[in-house]
């Protein structure tokens, strides 16, 4: 007698799911030598180490601008920079927006950011800023390039994405407080349904500031790890994606184990510190200070482009489940 094999039934919910885009799509487009050469230009003598008020640094504003714009963000207010005062200088936060989908009652936002200005030319000395903070603007950009992929694959998440470049970090993070202002002002407008983007609709503020060294790893002779200081939150997603395939890195939840440094540079330094003293989920990623942290050593053969590739890949899948 012959016995023919059952065909596996799929009910009509679960081959929708099988259908869904898987997020190894968005990594494909992300290589190691796309970053390095984003590193590079970032970080080139021509942009003089993109010091606010310069013009290096509005060049390094207007080539995010583009990114953006090929990325299809959407503008606010229908322009890509938001103006500030930044001491005796103006800023520019480039600001970019992708909708979510748009299927809840209340809207919530996730900002992706990091501050793109870096100390510039000092006394004839260029500090080219590679690891602080070109590696955390190129993530941001990257990650926006994985979520754009992922969008034209028709896969959208639960939370609107605005990606922020701020400037102004070194001008006590003059570029966050201008985005609060314009948050708690009512400023800024979802492009998509014209509603104003409020401070209680902010699901989470993301910023990610140095991210691309292995000179301060959590242990010794281990390069690939990311630490992620955000006061216990989002803890549990952060270890989920980290068990997919390929990654794995050595993850940490607070700063080389010191309770008053884990504190001081997830609620007193950094740009995401005006949204935590109100009351704002943060989540901050970072590789850690090193040898080269704000000096003219931080250039951009310093990196790990291999191990920086593996961290934005855990940070997408991170906020793919975060959302």
């Amino acid at each position: 007698m012959l016995i023919l094999a059952a065909w596996p039934y799929f009910s009509e919910a679960q081959q929708k799911r099988k259908m869904v885009a898987s997020g190894v799509n968005a990594e494909k487009i992300i290589t190691e030598d796309r970053l390095k050469r984003n590193i590079e230009f970032l970080t080139d003598p021509q942009y003089n180490g993109r010091r606010t008020g310069t013009l290096g640094a509005t060049e390094a504003a207007f080539w995010i601008a583009r990114k953006f714009q090929k990325d299809s963000l959407l503008p606010i207010n229908g322009l890509w920079s938001q103006s500030f005062k930044a001491g005796e200088a103006v800023g520019h936060n480039i600001i970019g927006f992708m909708s979510g989908r748009n299927d809840r009652d209340f809207q919530l936002y996730t900002i992706i950011a990091a501050h793109y200005d870096s100390y510039g030319m000092m006394n004839g000395t260029l500090y080219p800023g590679a690891d602080s903070n070109a590696s955390g603007v190129v993530a941001m950009t990257s990650l926006a390039d994985m979520f754009t992929r992922m969008k034209q694959l028709n896969r959208t998440y639960g939370d609107n994405l605005i990606f922020v470049a701020l400037d102004a970090r070194e001008v006590n993070s003059a570029g966050a407080e201008a985005l609060w202002k314009a948050l708690s002002a009512g400023e800024l407008k979802n492009p998509v349904t014209g509603e104003a983007i409020l401070p209680d609709k902010i699901h989470a503020f993301v910023s990610l500031d140095i991210l691309g060294s292995t000179l301060s790893p959590l242990k010794k002779g281990r390069k690939d790890y990311l630490i992620m200081l955000s006061n216990g939150r989002f803890a549990a997603d952060l270890r989920e994606a980290n068990a997919k395939d390929g990654l794995g890195l050595d993850i940490a939840l607070n700063y080389y184990g010191s309770e008053s440094f884990t504190r001081m540079f997830h609620d007193k330094v950094g740009d995401q510190r005006i949204f935590v003293e109100n009351g704002v989920p943060c989540a901050v990623f970072t590789s850690g200070i090193t040898m080269n942290t704000n000096k003219p050593s931080d250039t951009a053969k310093t990196l790990n482009y291999n191990i920086f590739k593996k961290r934005i890949f855990l940070i997408f899948h991170w906020l793919t489940k975060m959302m």
